[in-house]
């Protein structure tokens, strides 16, 4: 076996885990009304039918006061009982264990069930920086309610057949609020020196530890880091974990980053591609030195082989690799029997998972939608019973995608590409800075493709001709699109796409601007390349801010950093034109005329047009044609392969 010490079992307090394989919390917005729904139970089936060694679910509010979205799991009520016992049969009947994570957010409240703002409750009318939320300070009477609210969820977990349970003291949350002097002010039991500031925690783990039996495993979560400037000082950190390690009323510390408290902060709860894999075990390095039970650390572990040298080195004793298998819910068994070329490996894009999330969403992936469509598009990946010879005209994610999956199936499937490498627009994609692993969307799929014995045919442009020469059952167009220049007034003005600058294509000269349409990660992207090429650079967009549609921690974290570099970000800005020097916007909220002075390059971030021309030409031919992703009309990897999925279960 490859990963030993990844494949060794280890006992957690009351239970053994057959290996070091964690899905940690993360909310899947799979509940309804508070309550464990079928789907849910579906998506965490699948990774431990998987392989992973502990799941641990998604939050569950403590008190009434806990609800920190509209779609908050609830331990609150017995009525939660019968979904959370359904939920663990699921998942132990794969040999997995099962732990759920007990909750209470503080100031930290997003969102409400009907709009409203609701009333926070915190140590102290701290307000936070991130949710604009001013808190009402806890009494000590709703304390020692809601010191009781995490003790009577912990039982009703333990009644339903679970393992054990999570404080979750991490991210800013409501215990980590009194711990953090920043945000504590209290002057009574609960605040001023650290015994007191640790009290609430304390009382939590020792209110769990009487309601619940002796095998009952509690785990601890904690930010070891909160990289915020009103973080928490991580010496404190260490010494809250010895001081709860030496009560004994915790079995596992689990070591994470970040905070919900602030934008800076909150990107490292679900840290994108920019962040090295496996860089918050450092930390949890120094958490395992201090204490003398097991410690899971968590933080961009996607591959087997980190998590192995992970664990080899000391730093942990398990690895939360939760997007790892969010991504391909086989991971652990895969690499369990040595296919580690067949893992698909997590890119870090944050589109599909957290993305979801932050728009209300059922969780996915944009690698393998299937993710969160258990009972639905994955089920319906069965073998046809009338075999077709399929012809799929390119080779980018939504070609592919449909080509594996037909292939699969037992369709016969031929897949053609005009250029001389798989990929289409990821290909320029992972061009951008940060951005290289982008392009692990086409490893993996090209490498699904050849698993289901798909026929690649590279440098093959599809023709009417090629497909009355090969006579298939039918076509799918996956051809894509092309960049779009829109109709402008310009006079002598030197004017470049995106395409154009990421192949090198020409010289931008010194003085750039932007004009960026879509607010994603293109503009964004050549904003940060022509920077550090030394170019002066301003990001012109339409609309409200740089990003606006991209996953929160992704825009937040590239935000950071061209603010660092220097570029100059203007919103609301509508392209009109341009001339030798200058590039003329319309404010597109009143109209007014904004220019950009001092301009030696326009640069086009405009989106892009679909590229039909093959579904014209393939008028005459009388077989159905299909056309997909971006030859369809043109959005994100995202639509694109799940558009394939679609119609790869589809004969």
């Amino acid at each position: 076996m490859s990963f030993p010490s990844l494949f060794s079992p280890i006992r957690l307090g009351g239970m053994e885990v057959m290996n070091r394989i964690v899905s940690t919390g993360h909310d899947t917005v799979m509940a309804h009304d508070g309550h464990v729904t079928d789907r849910l139970v579906a998506y965490h089936a699948a990774r431990a039918k998987g392989g992973a060694g502990l799941i641990i679910v998604q939050v569950s509010g403590v008190h009434e006061t806990a609800r920190y979205t509209s779609h908050i799991l609830m331990a609150t009520e017995d009525s939660a009982i019968p979904g959370y016992a359904r939920l663990a049969q699921a998942v132990k009947a794969h040999g997995t264990r099962i732990i759920g994570q007990l909750f209470h957010p503080g100031r930290e409240i997003m969102e409400t069930q009907d709009g409203t703002a609701a009333v926070a409750y915190a140590p102290s009318a701290v307000p936070n920086s991130r949710f604009r939320v001013m808190p009402v300070p806890l009494s000590l009477a709703m304390i020692a309610e809601i010191v009781q609210g995490y003790a009577a969820a912990a039982r009703r977990l333990m009644q339903a057949g679970f393992d054990g349970c999570e404080i979750v003291a991490s991210h800013g949350y409501l215990p980590a609020q009194f711990l953090n002097p920043a945000v504590n002010k209290r002057q009574d039991a609960y605040g001023g020196s650290l015994e007191n500031r640790l009290r609430f925690t304390m009382e939590v783990a020792a209110a769990i530890r009487v309601a619940t039996a002796p095998d009952f495993t509690i785990s601890l979560r904690v930010s070891g880091e909160e990289r915020d400037i009103d973080a928490l000082d991580p010496s404190e950190t260490l010494t809250a974990c010895r001081t709860i390690d030496a009560a004994g009323i915790v079995d596992v510390f689990h070591v994470i980053a970040g905070t919900s408290a602030s934008l800076a902060g909150a990107i490292h709860i679900v840290p994108p591609m920019f962040y090295e894999a496996g860089y918050t075990a450092p930390f949890a390095a120094q958490v395992t030195k201090a204490v003398q039970k097991p410690v899971i650390v968590t933080g961009r572990i996607n591959q087997p082989q980190i998590a192995e040298q992970i664990l080899r080195s000391g730093q942990a004793h398990l690895c939360g690799m939760t997007r790892a298998m969010i991504c391909d819910p086989e991971m652990p068994a895969k690499a369990r029997t040595d296919r580690v070329d067949d893992i698909r490996a997590c890119i870090g894009c944050n589109q599909a998972c957290i993305g979801h999330f932050h728009r209300g969403y059922p969780i996915s992936c944009i690698q393998y939608p299937e993710t969160g469509r258990e009972l639905t598009l994955a089920a319906g990946k069965i073998a046809t019973a009338q075999p077709q010879r399929i012809l799929v005209a390119g080779g980018g994610p939504a070609g592919l995608k449909a080509a594996a999956i037909l292939a699969a199936r037992g369709h016969h499937v031929t897949l053609c590409e005009a250029a001389a490498q798989l990929g289409g627009q990821a290909l320029l994609a992972q061009l951008l800075p940060g951005r290289a692993e982008f392009g692990g969307l086409i490893t993996n799929l090209a490498h699904e493709a050849r698993q289901a014995a798909v026929t690649i045919r590279l440098n093959t442009p599809v023709t009417l001709d090629l497909v009355q020469q090969e006579a298939p059952d039918r076509v799918i167009i996956a051809t894509g699109a092309q960049p779009r220049r829109p109709e402008i007034e310009s006079d002598g003005a030197h004017v470049l796409d995106a395409w154009q600058i990421l192949r090198g294509e020409a010289n931008p000269g010194a003085r750039v601007v932007i004009a960026d349409w879509r607010g994603d990660w293109i503009g964004m992207g050549l904003a940060e390349k022509l920077a550090r090429d030394g170019c002066t650079v301003r990001l012109c967009v339409e609309g409200i801010a740089a990003g606006e549609s991209l996953p929160l921690y992704v825009r937040d974290e590239m935000v950071a950093r061209l603010h660092g570099l220097g570029v100059d970000i203007r919103p609301y800005c509508r392209l009109f034109g341009a001339d030798g020097d200058t590039v003329y916007f319309t404010h597109s909220a009143n109209g007014a005329p904004i220019l950009a002075e001092g301009t030696d390059t326009l640069v086009l971030a405009q989106g892009h047009l679909p590229d039909a021309r093959l579904a014209e030409d393939l008028a005459p031919w009388t077989g159905p044609v299909q056309v997909i992703g971006d030859a369809l009309t043109p959005r994100s990897a995202e639509e694109a392969v799940l558009e394939g999925l679609k119609i790869g279960i589809t004969d």
